[in-house]
């Protein structure tokens, strides 16, 4: 993708100066208002078949994407969490989760985000963290991440990972322990605990921290691939490592175990006990 060059309509897929990029948030500055007229207000709060829940603001958000990419790459496939799948064969496909961190949405929270990725014949080559309540966007792309507050636009500013080499000196930081199975959890334990220091909660915002150089590593399970695909590239782009628990890259058929880490060293030593898996 290109560098952005000079003013042009950011929903044309024509524009030359990264479309996809400029698309992306310009929706996103639309689905902010859709998310933030109804956080910290009352909601209607419902239960889904897996028992996580769902509020109306998740699903109008995604509606919302879901529209404006239909009428803007209607050749493009969709991987929704709220509104299913459609088009998944197609070359270029979008993963949205609308709301990532319901809970944290439902209880005022502001650590919630959107997750938008772009797939390439089912690899995450584009993806944005947005967190509303915060008015703080990433995105990553080929080019790098690049960060950005309140209505700002344009490149925005660089992001690089904070460096740390060893387990010993990093801050690792996981939602919940609630994530992790018995066996999980026990692995999760041992190598946090062999950190300086290790921090739950956080959702998204994490994986945002860690490319920022705030949070050194990430270690999540139990997710879906609109939970995980948007953070690949932010976390590449950074200069960060990011696979599954095996080391292998995360795609649609990845098992939900996210191992990510500001550097290549960092995330060997961490592997070294993820990998143990059964």
């Amino acid at each position: 993708m290109k560098a952005m060059t000079g003013p042009t309509d950011p929903t044309d897929p024509t524009d030359p100066s990264d479309p996809y990029r400029r698309f992306a948030e310009a929706v996103l500055q639309e689905t902010r208002r859709i998310a933030l007229a109804q956080f910290r207000q009352p909601l209607d709060i419902q239960t889904k078949a897996d028992e996580s829940p769902v509020t109306v603001a998740d699903r109008a958000v995604e509606a919302h994407i879901r529209a404006r990419i239909a009428a803007v790459f209607p050749e493009h496939g969709i991987y929704g969490e709220e509104h299913g799948q459609q088009n998944l064969g197609a070359q270029h496909v979008w993963v949205i989760d609308p709301i990532d961190g319901t809970r944290s949405f439902i209880s005022g929270m502001p650590l919630w985000g959107t997750l938008l990725a772009l797939l390439d014949a089912g690899r995450p080559v584009f993806g944005v963290i947005d967190a509303p309540a915060l008015g703080e966007r990433w995105i990553g792309t080929a080019e790098g991440c690049f960060a950005s507050t309140g209505a700002d636009a344009g490149a925005g500013t660089r992001c690089t990972t904070s460096g740390c080499t060893a387990l010993a000196a990093a801050n690792v930081s996981a939602t919940s322990p609630d994530m992790f199975s018995g066996e999980e959890y026990a692995i999760f334990d041992t190598l946090s605990r062999r950190a300086r220091f290790r921090r739950f909660g956080g959702d998204c915002y994490s994986y945002a921290m860690l490319a920022a150089g705030h949070i050194d590593a990430v270690v999540e399970a139990g997710l879906a691939p609109y939970d995980y695909l948007a953070v690949v590239p932010v976390i590449e782009g950074a200069g960060g490592v990011v696979t599954d628990w095996k080391g292998r890259p995360l795609g649609m058929g990845s098992d939900g175990r996210v191992l990510a880490a500001a550097t290549e060293a960092l995330h060997r030593e961490m592997l070294a006990h993820t990998a143990l898996l059964a």
